[in-house]
Order: structure tokens, then C-alpha cells, then sequence
């Protein structure tokens, strides 16, 4: 498996937090630019790298028309949910612009939502074989961290929601939680670096412990 450096990618249930996670993050880098003051602790340490937050599925054509599905206002196949996926993924990674040149050019990368979650979304639509093909080429992020948290708390939190996807039911997160636990070991097994995060904190609680793991990476090393 190929380890695309630079590149973090946040992972978890429907209500895990990882989108007001890359908020959170995303925020607290534009405030310190701005400042000059982005490690007060020990800025000598560290230096700052450029940095840029996207997510699955995108905001392009291909990956519009999952979003769309996603609501339920397409029907599509299973199997042809997961070639979206990969399609989308694919321009993502490759595309002009793309996460595999921003990360080459020393930019730190971070995804809400990556080939992991094709691997469990759609490995329990699909079944495995047919998601673990698609995405078998595709790099995997340095950092892998997973928000972990019961069902039953993310359904709380997500139970005010206008619309809520296909996918964001009880029985379903429940299966997404598991398989997550177990695809895991595969990541780091392949030198991935996989950290869990305890996602049942306050967002400032979960923020604090992302930002311990994330000041680790050879990147802020200079």
C-alpha cells in the first residue's frame, strides 16, 4: 500500500464530529497565520507548513451526483454508488490541482472522509471483494484518525438534521462502527499511522486531542 505523505484523513459514523473537526482545525490555522503565532508553546520547535481542507465526496460533477443520491433524490445500484465513489475519488487525489500535487508541494492535506469509508459504507452494501478492487490502487493518507463514538450518541446529535442521508439510521451506524474496528488494523499494518479518537467529548475536548496527534507529524518538523 502506498503511503501518501502529508495527508490526514478523518473517519467515523454519520454524527462522529470529523466535519466540525476540519472546521475546528481549519479555523485555528487561518487565526494564527493571520497572527504569526500558530505555536506559542515552543515556536521554535515547529514550523508551519501550508494547509488545506477538502472532503468526500467532493464538491465536483461526479462527486454532486453522489450527494444527490446520498439524500435519496437518485436511485442508483449499489455497486454503481461505489464506482461513483471511486470516480470521484480519482480526480480527487489525481485532478488537476489535486491532494497527490498539493501534498507533493509540502501543503498538509486534511480529508473529511477518504477510501475508508468506501471500504466500510459500501463494503456493507456491496460486500467487500467489489469496494477493496475499486480502491486497491489508490494511496493511503500518513495520518489515519478515526472518531469513535457510540451509535447511540451520534444519533442524538444528528436527530436535528433538516434531511438526514440513506445511510444515517441506527442499524446501519452500528454496522458502519464495526467494520471500521476491524479495517483499521489493516491501515496500520501497512504503515499507515491510525490513531482513535474518543469523538464523545465536547468539540473542544476532541479538538485538543487531534491537535496532539496531528504537531506530531514530520511535517511541522521542518
Amino acid at each position: 500500500m502506498k503511503i501518501l505523505k502529508n495527508f490526514v484523513v478523518f473517519e467515523g459514523c454519520d454524527g462522529s464530529g470529523t466535519t466540525t473537526q476540519i472546521g475546528i482545525l481549519e479555523d485555528f490555522f487561518k487565526r494564527n497565520l493571520l497572527q504569526g503565532n500558530l505555536f506559542p508553546r515552543n515556536p521554535s520547535r515547529l514550523s508551519l507548513p501550508p494547509f488545506y481542507t477538502t472532503f468526500e465526496p467532493t464538491n465536483g460533477c461526479i462527486g454532486t451526483v453522489i450527494r444527490s443520491a446520498l439524500r435519496g433524490e437518485l436511485e442508483f445500484a449499489p455497486k454503481t454508488v461505489a464506482l461513483l465513489f471511486a470516480a470521484d475519488r480519482n480526480e480527487h487525489i489525481y485532478g488537476s490541482d489535486g491532494i497527490a500535487a498539493r501534498c507533493g508541494r509540502g501543503e498538509l492535506v486534511v480529508s473529511d472522509r477518504y477510501l475508508p469509508s468506501s471500504l466500510v459504507y459500501q463494503g456493507i452494501t456491496c460486500g467487500e471483494e467489489f469496494p477493496a478492487i475499486l480502491n486497491r490502487d489508490f494511496p493511503a493518507p500518513e495520518l489515519l484518525l478515526f472518531f469513535d463514538i457510540d451509535p447511540e450518541t451520534a444519533q442524538k446529535r444528528i436527530a436535528g438534521r433538516k434531511q438526514r442521508d440513506i445511510f444515517e439510521y441506527m442499524n446501519f451506524q452500528v454496522q458502519v462502527r464495526e467494520r471500521y474496528k476491524a479495517l483499521l488494523p489493516n491501515f496500520s499494518g501497512a504503515g499507515v499511522t491510525v490513531q482513535t479518537i474518543d469523538a464523545s467529548g465536547t468539540p473542544e475536548e476532541v479538538a485538543a486531542e487531534v491537535w496532539r496527534v496531528i504537531e506530531k507529524m514530520p511535517i511541522f518538523k521542518g
